[in-house]
């Protein structure tokens, strides 16, 4: 079954397996790359991988809108909640958590999670399985050798990588970390939205993984 994967810009997605539809951290509203508006996305759920703004984003619109169920860390749901968000379904690395359209497993990100000053639990990566696509979303993190591990267990068909550098993986660093998950299609992520991020990715280049670098609001469907 094949799955649409649109990128959003800087770590967000919308995956549809074309009946439900998940968005991961929806960062639209003040984010200079993005050419879509929070209010015209559309989706039964809502993951995000941590709290920092950029990647929270505009979570709490859409899911009042769509009456979405915001899966996230803990923490996270607990703000979320405070905010009048009441679907939520929170985990935290190590848990998994059974979907109408598959599943989303927490692992760990190497990060720090944190809203306007408040803690907001641990960073993580996601993984995603909808239909019969597994999806590795690393969230902010820097490079750790369990990246294997993740790779091993999951057998992601594609992993989104952070390679921006400053606050997560440069992109020579993001090679090892494609290299470590072996998912035949590495998408980079966190990168070339603002100025310190990085703009040049060429040495993103892991051997034996197919980069495949998207334009925000370009869908690319995964046979």
């Amino acid at each position: 079954m094949p799955l649409d994967i649109t990128y959003l810009g800087h770590s967000g997605f919308l995956f549809s397996d074309g009946t439900l539809t998940l968005a991961v951290d929806p960062y639209l509203t003040g984010n200079p790359v993005a050419v879509q508006k929070q209010e015209e996305i559309y989706c039964h759920y809502i993951a995000l991988t941590h709290g920092h703004g950029d990647h929270l984003g505009d979570t709490i619109p859409i899911a009042r809108r769509c009456k979405a169920t915001v899966i996230a860390p803990y923490e996270v749901c607990n703000y979320l909640n405070e905010q009048g968000i009441d679907k939520t379904d929170a985990g935290n690395p190590g848990g998994r958590i059974e979907l109408p359209f598959g599943s989303i497993a927490f692992t760990p990100a190497i990060h720090s999670s944190s809203y306007e000053g408040r803690y907001m639990g641990l960073a993580c990566g996601l993984v995603i399985r909808m239909g019969d696509k597994c999806i590795y979303h690393a969230g902010d993190t820097a490079l750790f050798s369990d990246m294997k591990l993740i790779g091993q267990i999951a057998k992601p068909d594609v992993a989104c990588l952070p390679c921006g550098g400053r606050y997560t993986m440069t992109p020579a660093l993001a090679k090892i970390a494609a290299e470590y998950v072996a998912a035949p299609v590495a998408i980079p992520i966190h990168w070339k939205t603002y100025p310190k991020l990085a703009q040049d990715i060429r040495d993103f280049a892991p051997q034996g993984v197919r980069v495949k670098a998207m334009k925000p609001g370009e869908t690319w469907r995964c046979e």
